[in-house]
């Protein structure tokens, strides 16, 4: 199968690859880009693991072909912080204890920066609506809804 040339804005950066045109976007992010933050939970877009930003919107990088990215200006977990410093999202993961093996949160995190960015204020249960696309088996999600509505408010806090 011939492979095609992509051209995506991934994390600000301008990124070339070629990919089979079957490969998801998660495996173009993982194999041909190095970007493993990305996760693989289930493959079929029922976990959210694979969590991230297609021109700020939503997806689960297992459903879409990485030959759809051509053009488009992609998000991962990697890029949610600047360099080494993490974002307050991040940072309220760690302090709240929100994340135990590790599978789910980076799309967690991904998840929670598009629900902040669409709605800064959130109640509890919109947080957790907008979250039910991302299964986690550790936590029980207490921790991660508190980390959520804690970031929410250091964000509000800060802009």
């Amino acid at each position: 199968m011939q492979k095609t040339h992509v051209t995506a804005t991934v994390n600000g950066d301008v990124k070339e690859f070629l990919c089979d045109p079957s490969d998801t976007l998660l495996q173009v992010l993982r194999d041909e880009l190095g970007l493993t933050g990305t996760k693989e939970g289930c493959g079929s877009g029922d976990c959210g693991a694979c969590s991230v930003l297609i021109n700020d919107r939503l997806v689960c990088s297992c459903l879409v072909l990485g030959v759809e990215a051509n053009g488009e200006a992609i998000e991962t977990v990697e890029g949610i912080g600047e360099g080494d410093k993490l974002h307050v999202i991040q940072e309220k993961f760690l302090e709240h204890a929100a994340l135990q093996c590790g599978i789910c949160t980076p799309g967690l995190v991904v998840s929670t920066k598009a629900l902040l960015e669409e709605n800064p204020d959130p109640s509890e249960e919109e947080a957790r609506y907008y979250l039910a696309g991302n299964l986690c088996r550790c936590t029980g999600y207490d921790k991660i809804i508190k980390a959520v509505m804690d970031a929410a408010k250091t964000m509000r806090e800060k802009a």
